[in-house]
């Protein structure tokens, strides 16, 4: 590889000196199982007295090879050639920061959203399981749910699934894992128990200890005059006790704003209406079923949110965190100024870089990363708060009824729902269902991929579904349950839901009557 270099030294520069600095720089650098020592450069130094300056070139002796071609050749030929680590990672969380921030990772990373997922798809398995109208999942033994609750706490990615599949209880319903569910509604309980996990258990306790720190200095400065400013001019006296009270007491105003956030989630199905749900068991009151369900996480239910859950909540608490980092900002701001006044003095650390051809200097580097950051940190938030909250939906009710017309695969997922939740095995159910009709050798899979060819991603009208009702293997009532379905009447408990959203506003706002 070829490596060219050249620098140019203003007047008053030695280049005698300047050589020396780099001749005398000893470090290796590894470069995809080639050492390259700095020794190794030839140096060629011509002066030029008229500006007493001077040009500097340098190059390897034996490797040819342009050194970005060698990179992309060896980053194509072998892909672990780039393996993350601090150097690689392109985020500096996952780079230079991580020993600061890898406490966060057990809750805010995929490994954490994926723990998350697992643990609401069991939970949500055990508590079908104590539901008396859901038969097709019989209550489980101790042990079972011993086990259960183990596959959580000992959770791996790996070996989670395949320890439910040999568990013989466990096994004959692994179907229900996942029962009525959308993405969404695992993803928001999800994303709900990161935030508060990451809070509670790693964000909070720095922040307590940061408090107690400009406490502690408030306490024990009290006496300590100096004089302030305003606009950056002298102003009036006061203590530096004070100044440090000053910050404790804010920051302890927002922390206790983040901490009394309430996160909410949703667990109602594709649009928060229990469509499917009813479809299977009509006489459950799923309202109350998934609300319990919520309420036993940890997390405060949401009755009122279309596919997603609003986020609300979730945006209150990011204006929190954003509020308490503008005053860490503002205290990084003073600190800086006091420094740069001499009123602070920074404690330096041997073999510590300062300034690089300013040996003297003591940065306040801690506290200039401190804002960066605080500042990279709520641009993000902010963008997530302006973005989550909003829904540009207006009601055109002609057009409304258009579009369920022209949506007839809609009905999908109830014909899907149907079967499924029947099956005894991987291929075949005889059941009583809910509909009151005796199903026999029923092909499940079949089924699916019938629905999925018939409506993946494809605009399908009535007679198709249609088509495909009639085609499948059912007695004939069961067949006119199906076809009474239209996407007119497929809605779940969206009417009752509506009328009923007094009680909840009601309960919001404490009143008796609006």
């Amino acid at each position: 590889m070829a490596v060219g270099a050249s620098a140019r030294v203003s007047n008053g520069t030695q280049p005698s000196r300047f050589i020396r600095k780099i001749s005398n720089c000893r470090r290796l650098t590894k470069l995809h199982g080639s050492y390259l020592a700095s020794n190794s450069f030839f140096l060629s130094c011509k002066s030029f007295p008229q500006s007493r300056a001077f040009s500097c070139s340098a190059s390897v002796k034996d490797n040819p090879k342009p050194v970005l071609s060698e990179m992309r050749r060896t980053s194509v030929e072998d892909p672990n050639a780039f393996e993350l680590s601090s150097l690689t990672a392109l985020s500096t969380l996952d780079g230079r920061y991580w020993e600061k921030v890898k406490d966060l990772a057990h809750f805010m990373s995929e490994c954490g959203l994926i723990r998350f997922r697992i643990l609401f798809e069991i939970k949500w398995l055990i508590k079908l399981s104590q539901i008396p109208e859901v038969t097709e999942v019989s209550s489980f033994s101790e042990e079972a749910l011993c086990f259960l609750e183990g596959v959580i706490e000992g959770f791996s990615m790996s070996d989670a699934l395949e320890k439910c599949q040999s568990h013989p209880e466990i096994a004959k319903v692994l179907e229900f894992f996942h029962f009525a569910c959308t993405s969404e509604d695992i993803n928001n309980l999800a994303h709900a128990l990161m935030l508060k996990g990451a809070l509670n258990t790693v964000m909070l306790p720095v922040i307590d200890e940061l408090i107690r720190a400009l406490y502690k200095m408030g306490k024990d400065n009290s006496h300590i005059l100096m004089l302030s400013r305003t606009h950056g001019q002298p102003a009036m006296p006061t203590t530096l006790g004070k100044e440090m009270a000053t910050f404790a007491s804010r920051l302890s105003r927002e922390r206790h704003h983040i901490s009394q956030v309430a996160l909410l989630g949703k667990f109602a199905g594709a649009v928060r209406n229990y469509n499917a749900h009813l479809v299977a068991y009509p006489d459950i009151n799923w309202p109350r079923v998934a609300e319990e369900f919520v309420k036993s996480l940890g997390l405060n239910f949401n009755p009122y949110v279309t596919q997603i859950e609003p986020h609300d909540c979730m945006v209150k608490l990011f204006f929190a965190i954003i509020q308490f980092d503008i005053i860490l900002m503002d205290f990084d701001s003073d600190i800086w100024g006091y420094i740069s006044v001499s009123y602070f003095k920074q404690i330096t650390k041997a073999g510590e870089i300062g300034s690089s051809t300013m040996p003297h200097k003591v940065n306040p580097i801690d506290f200039e990363n401190s804002e960066g950051n605080l500042g990279k940190s709520n641009a993000g938030l902010s963008h997530l708060s302006m973005k989550l909250p909003i829904s540009c939906w207006q009601v055109n009710e002609a057009r409304l009824s258009e579009d369920l017309d022209q949506s007839w695969e809609v009905l999908a997922e109830p014909i899907q729902t149907v079967l499924n939740f029947l099956s005894r095995d991987k291929t075949s159910f005889t059941m009583f269902s809910n509909f009151g009709l005796l199903f026999t050798l029923i092909d499940i899979y079949t089924v699916y991929e019938k629905l999925k060819e018939l409506t993946r991603g494809r605009a399908v009208m009535q007679e198709s579904i249609r088509e495909l009702i009639i085609g499948l293997e059912l007695p004939e009532d069961a067949k006119a349950n199906l076809l009474n379905l239209t996407p007119h009447t497929y809605i779940g408990a969206a009417v009752n839901l509506a009328k009923n959203v007094d009680m909840f506003v009601d309960l919001v706002n404490g009143n008796n009557a609006l």
